[in-house]
């Protein structure tokens, strides 16, 4: 009993002081970064030139749906040929094999051989067709990822710009830039990939993509277009 009133005298330890403090920095930054991805995002067809400080705008690429050109495009990668696309033949091949994703909140049960089929109030991430757009040597992708969380509807703009290099034997899209609403990501490195994952490229490529994809010798962006070049 003696040494808790001493204790109680004494104040806090330099530990939990230092405890408090990280807590407080953590919260300060969790808060920050929600602020930040509920910042409004305008989609423009160009930057402008009298843009406020701050403000986040997307240039979405453009959408010309021309499936058969993307058909032959990819029949030809995958028999192993190099390919030349531009932003909306990658747009319209994004849009013909892509399906709106769904990640339920239940987990799937030991055994179960697919993904649980989510109900509407199950949905807590929902994602589409990821769109491109090439300027100036670089490449951007965006989507509009749905969140549900308790109950409350959340649409977020995500958005990142880079290039690609090649990582050991493959090549994958570097990005310079990271935005998740107005919350630029691109420092924060474990929540980057994590974004670019489940938020961007949730949706798995194509098993015969896939394959010719890990075959690249060299993938390039010149002027607006997209090389992807074979063995």
């Amino acid at each position: 009993m003696l040494r808790k009133i001493k204790s109680a005298q004494k104040g806090p330890s330099w530990l939990e002081v230092g405890l408090g403090a990280a807590l407080s920095v953590a919260l300060g930054i969790v808060l920050g970064a929600a602020y930040m991805i509920n910042k409004p995002v305008t989609k423009v067809t160009s930057i402008p030139k009298d843009a406020a400080a701050g403000a986040v705008y997307l240039v979405e690429g453009a959408k010309d749906l021309n499936k058969n050109a993307v058909m032959d495009e990819r029949r030809a990668f995958v028999g192993g040929e190099s390919v030349v696309v531009d932003e909306s033949e990658l747009n319209a091949f994004f849009a013909s094999l892509a399906k709106p994703l769904s990640v339920a909140s239940a987990p799937a049960k030991p055994g179960d051989t697919a993904p649980p089929t989510a109900t509407p109030d199950q949905k807590i991430l929902q994602t589409s067709a990821v769109n491109a757009r090439i300027r100036d040597g670089k490449i951007q992708f965006s989507d509009t990822a749905t969140l549900n969380v308790l109950g409350v509807t959340v649409p977020v703009i995500v958005q990142s710009s880079g290039v690609f290099r090649k990582s050991g034997s493959e090549w994958e899209f570097d990005p310079d830039t990271i935005y998740v609403g107005g919350c630029p990501m691109q420092r924060m490195l474990f929540f980057r990939g994590l974004i670019l994952r489940k938020l961007l490229f949730g949706q798995p490529a194509p098993d015969d993509l896939a394959a010719a994809w890990s075959k690249l010798v060299d993938v390039s962006i010149d002027g607006s277009k997209l090389k992807l070049k074979a063995p």
